[in-house]
């Protein structure tokens, strides 16, 4: 099957396919516009057409209409452009069915990064023992985010999903049905959607996908690994995040947060009760046939009724599929082994809790809270924090957070936000008693800048009744340049804090920090965001392991290369010895989730693709992971230099007015994707510093000029080659696996540009000048980028991912041509000062529309 080169395989099951089924679905007739189907292709040659001749937007949409409509009406000129936009949408949808129906022929599933791969590598280099070893610690924790990256609806998620099975099994009847059925679906939301309601379609992923992936790669490590023993560790770990994530969501209360954990539970059940039902008819025999009927009618009962609550014990639970499994062993010449330890294995690794719901909420918003708590308390007669408690220094401050504890009460804070802040603690203890201590054991305070940051979060868990027994973790999240340089000493405090490590040392010893790529990038460009994180990881894995500490790193990744996105498993096969790896944590979201989890193939593919890198890192390390002397100059010299280019750039009077006005910023909030506001602050007024990383990155996207994903790259490089010194670099690009994995990335930001889009800008009065800006940065990198890697053209090295962007890129052409055309009438229609709201709105409804498919469009940025 996998004879062909890679690409020969894409271009015949996927590119094929798609002009295949795509011609059948341009023919259904799904409303009263008839010729939509009939003049989409013929746009789509006129945008082509009109961008190379360098017409801007609005041109392009006249000479349609021009050539091929009879004096249309302007309402019948706005209908078949929203149609072209639906059609678009449902285009995206039927190529992401056909990729992912493709995954396992386009990619070796026992190739390189797979499981059976390390395996045999393993084996040829004697360390078949060292692998064994590694696995009996190593873990990766994929923890799935509610952040809205992707604009499928559970309605659409369930159609790509039988159109997928469809088109595997080339069944044209029902591809048919399904085509015509996805014609009819809404895409667009009408209301927001709650934070129980992303958590509902993301335990669709729980329950369809990850329950089955990850059983499937533990049983393969079991059995042809471990030779069918019992292993300790449960290897791969999945996190949570709707529902327990506060920070700046203002809708997630702590009654969600119970209902969420809640639904968790009740939904490991139901898949633990279809499996017993089908293991009952297996295991008809003497001895063991009870015990399942048992089990069975439990499993019913709490699937069904979550409030029954009337679960044995987990180790009760296990300790009979044990003995039902030493029965089958003893007096049943182990007919079906196989499918009980399979069970046994999923029941060890999901537990009661399926997830660990982690909660998570800003240091600013703790600040304030715990100011409300100290006032609290003081009036209520405590003496736990002296009054002049806020103008001690910051040691006097941990000291003495270091040593309270209490019971207080949720009812004694006037403050909405304190009661949210306590309830959510007291939240994590019932949710222990109810799942598991796993089913809620992870506390993350993002925008972490100081220790009073975590010690304030130390002192709330034991005011709220843990009392120095505080069964979760408290995790520090570094996002910004200047905190991600100040980590280790923050770091530092908390090790030498004597209550602190005795916590640590009731956690095992093992520290865990998250670390924001998004933000980082957002806040110090490209280069310098992964080169600060790199830093910072290798300074707080040394200084950890002084204290004897072992540090996990959890990387807060998005989809795109511009939030830490692109590919993944290279960057950590990357990461060499002088950076902790026993763990790998990173959080998944949107379009990552869909394109990397949303099929058993690809699951378990990238799964072991993350396995594989931590195992290479750790068993087959080579001389491209160490970072020498040299490099490590180079590096810092490059990211320095690139973050001056990029803060220089963000401090131009026309960075702001020109997202707000020339992009689709303002539109994400009206897209009701996701539970959170677009941005932090309530103020009128735009501020850099309140902007999400979603929309920031995404409004660039839009555009076409993603500019996080390389702005400052092109000026680091061109320095080196100003000097004539263009030669270190190459060499450092050929030797290092970091800053190749850095760049290839940044290949993929500039693949994803399209700067013929907006040419028309460069002529704008107003933003003319700052456009060239970006324009010249975008020419300056490709052209370097392509010198430093010998290329012809960019992503050489990966032409199926090269591929599948230019399909993609292509189907959204028309979709982005409509999008400029609404924002350049909105701009007239604002500037003309006489505006009718009524045709406004139309257009703002276009914007925002066409929003949807090109962001899913963007889903292989992971």
């Amino acid at each position: 099957m996998h004879k062909q080169p890679k690409l020969t395989r894409f271009n015949e099951n996927v590119l094929s396919k798609y002009q295949i089924y795509n011609s059948i679905f341009m023919t259904l007739p799904f409303d009263t516009v008839t010729q939509t189907g009939v003049l989409l292709p013929l746009f789509h040659d006129i945008c082509k057409k009109g961008f190379s001749e360098k017409q801007n937007p609005t041109e392009i949409v006249e000479s349609f209409f021009k050539t091929y409509q009879e004096n249309p009406s302007e309402e019948e000129k706005l209908n078949l452009l929203f149609k072209f936009i639906q059609y678009i949408e449902r285009q995206v949808v039927l190529f992401d069915a056909i990729e992912d129906a493709a995954f396992p022929i386009v990619n070796n599933m026992d190739g390189v990064g797979t499981l059976r791969n390390s395996k045999e590598t393993a084996a040829l280099e004697n360390k078949t023992e060292a692998l064994k070893k590694h696995l009996e610690d190593f873990k990766v924790r994929v923890v799935l985010t509610a952040h809205p990256t992707q604009f499928y609806p559970g309605t659409v998620l369930g159609i790509i999903n039988d159109l997928t099975e469809a088109i595997e099994n080339n069944d044209l009847l029902v591809i048919n049905q399904l085509l015509a059925q996805l014609g009819k679906t809404p895409f667009f939301k009408h209301e927001k959607p709650s934070p129980y309601d992303e958590a509902v379609n993301l335990i669709w992923y729980l329950e369809n996908v990850f329950y089955h992936s990850i059983s499937k790669v533990y049983d393969y490590i079991q059995s042809n690994i471990f030779d069918g023993e019992t292993l300790a560790n449960e290897v791969i770990n999945l996190g949570f995040w709707p529902g327990g994530d506060r920070d700046g969501n203002p809708f997630v209360t702590t009654e969600i947060t119970l209902n969420v954990a809640r639904r968790l539970k009740q939904s490991i059940l139901k898949n633990y009760y279809r499996d017993i039902r089908l293991l009952k008819r297996r295991l008809t025999f003497d001895g063991v046939e009870q015990t399942i009927t048992e089990l069975e009618t439990i499993l019913f009962e709490n699937s069904i009724d979550p409030e029954k609550n009337t679960m044995i014990p987990l180790n009760e639970f296990k300790e009979k599929l044990n003995q039902i499994k030493e029965t089958l062993i003893s007096k049943h010449q182990s007919i079906y082994l196989t499918e009980i330890n399979d069970f046994i294995n999923k029941v060890s690794i999901f537990g009661y809790h399926f997830a660990t719901l982690d909660i998570r909420q800003d240091s600013r918003v703790h600040h304030s809270v715990f100011s409300e708590i100290v006032n609290a308390l003081q009036q209520n007669g405590s003496n736990l924090f002296p009054s002049n408690y806020s103008e001690l220094s910051e040691g006097e401050q941990i000291d003495i957070l270091s040593k309270v504890s209490d019971n207080v009460e949720v009812s004694m804070f006037e403050d909405e936000m304190a009661a949210k802040t306590i309830g959510s603690i007291y939240a994590v203890k019932t949710i222990q008693e109810n799942n598991g201590e796993k089913g809620a054991n992870r506390y993350i305070i993002s925008n972490n800048q100081t220790a009073v940051n975590v010690m304030q979060t130390f002192a709330m868990f034991n005011l709220c009744g843990f009392n120095h027994n505080i069964t979760a973790d408290i995790i520090p999240l570094f996002e910004t340049v200047d905190d991600l340089i100040n980590a280790a000493d923050v770091m530092r405090k908390l090790y030498t804090n004597p209550a602190y490590k005795k916590h640590l040392t009731a956690r095992n010893n093992k520290q865990t920090i998250m670390l924001g790529f998004s933000d980082g990038t957002k806040d110090g460009g490209y280069l310098m965001a992964n080169w600060s994180i790199f830093k910072a990881k290798e300074n707080l894995t040394k200084i950890s392991r002084e204290f004897g500490i072992k540090v996990i790193f959890f990387d807060g990744r998005g989809g795109p290369p511009a939030r830490g996105g692109g590919k993944t498993h290279q960057f950590y096969a990357s990461l060499g010895p002088t950076i902790e790896d026993e763990e790998i944590q990173l959080t998944v979201q949107g379009q990552t989730i869909s394109s990397n989890f949303g099929t058993l193939d690809a699951s378990q593919y990238n799964i072991e693709q993350l396995l594989s890198s931590g195992i290479s890192n750790e068993l087959f390390s080579n001389a491209n992971n160490i970072m020498t002397k040299k490099d490590s100059e180079i590096m810092t010299d490059l990211a320095e230099t690139s973050y001056q280019a990029y803060v220089d750039f963000k401090n131009h009077p026309k960075f702001m007015p020109y997202l707000e006005h020339m992009s689709t910023l303002k539109y994400y909030a009206k897209t009701n994707i996701g539970s959170r506001p677009s941005k932090r602050s309530k103020s009128s007024e735009l501020e850099f510093s309140d902007l999400r990383a979603i929309p920031f990155v995404g409004s660039w996207s839009q555009l076409k000029q993603n500019v996080p994903g390389f702005y400052g790259v092109g000026t680091a490089l061109k320095k080196y080659e100003d000097a004539g010194e263009f030669d270190k670099v190459v060499a450092f690009y050929n030797g290092s696996d970091f800053f190749k994995a850095l760049i290839g990335n940044s290949m993929m930001a500039l693949s994803k540009s399209f700067f013929e889009l907006t040419e028309y800008m460069a002529d704008d009065k107003e933003y003319g000048a700052f456009w060239k800006i970006i324009h010249q940065e975008y020419l300056t990198t490709k052209r370097l980028i392509l010198k430093l890697s010998g290329y012809d053209v960019l992503m050489q090295n990966n032409p199926v991912g090269k591929a599948s962007i230019d399909i993609r890129e292509n189907i959204v052409l028309p979709l982005l041509t409509i999008q400029q055309f609404a924002l350049r009438k909105i701009q007239e229609l604002q500037k003309n000062g006489n505006v009718n709201p009524e045709e406004l709105k139309v257009y703002e409804k276009m914007v925002t529309r066409s929003l949807f498919g090109n962001i899913n469009a963007s889903r292989n940025s992971a």
